[in-house]
């Protein structure tokens, strides 16, 4: 049995190195977060268009209000303020197919490709959700998705996958009789896929960018506490029989 190998990291009593690199005597002070991320991920430092495009969709999904998972880790800290780290545990279990997770599932179907009316009308016979389409606020359109979509023109870097998931909005609304939204997960599942990236990784966008931002809504929680208000407005939302 061959022995089991990592590349990422390791440590000696003297100095630390990330994917082959010195970290004081190279990378510190010399990448962003970003670019580390980039390295740690892949192995590879970013081209310019690929640091631009992942800070671009960090950015993109970091912060959405009041969402599922925000306040999933508010109420947590508030009942255990001593918790932080299982606080934002618990605002990353919930980046599901529905909530915040949804770019891995578009990122699979943008790999199958097919032609996007049958693909379309397939899930629709058979009564399935799409993913990346709909969105119970934004309307008419996803302002982050077409910021992704036109930036990504505008720079070049817009591929077969671009093309694909625009294809599928058409097909969408002609098949579903209606016009369902674009959401972001669609445009950084196929920008993902048009820099060169696997579908396996394009979860780490989200799963990054919500840690930043539920970090930021516990500290705002720690001097401005809403979990128990988040829990009592549940408790009189719901009816009792």
């Amino acid at each position: 049995m061959s022995r089991p190998v990592s590349r990422i990291g390791r440590a000696f009593p003297d100095r630390v190195e990330v994917r082959g690199r010195d970290l004081t005597g190279d990378l510190m002070g010399r990448l962003t977060f970003t670019e580390h991320f980039h390295l740690l991920l892949t192995g590879q430092e970013p081209s310019d268009d690929e640091r631009y495009f992942l800070d671009l969709l960090l950015v993109s999904i970091a912060e959405h209000g009041l969402m599922p998972s925000n306040v999933a880790a508010r109420m947590t800290l508030a009942a255990e303020p001593d918790s932080l780290q299982g606080a934002v545990a618990v605002g990353i279990l919930g980046a599901g197919s529905v909530v915040l997770g949804a770019s891995e599932a578009c990122a699979r179907l943008l790999e199958r490709g097919g032609d996007p009316v049958e693909v379309t009308r397939s899930m629709h016979d058979h009564g399935e959700r799409i993913p990346g389409f709909g969105h119970p606020l934004h309307s008419p359109v996803d302002p982050r998705a077409e910021r992704i979509l036109a930036l990504a023109d505008e720079r070049g870097v817009s591929g077969s996958n671009v093309a694909f998931a625009r294809a599928l909005r058409d097909a969408v609304h002609d098949v579903w009789g209606r016009p369902l939204v674009m959401n972001v997960a669609m445009p950084i599942a196929a920008v993902w896929l048009d820099l060169g990236y696997p579908a396996s990784t394009v979860k780490a966008v989200p799963i990054l960018a919500r840690t930043a931002s539920l970090l930021a809504h516990l500290a705002e929680e720690r001097d401005e506490p809403v979990g128990f208000d988040l829990a009592r407005a549940a408790e009189e939302a719901v009816g009792y029989e």
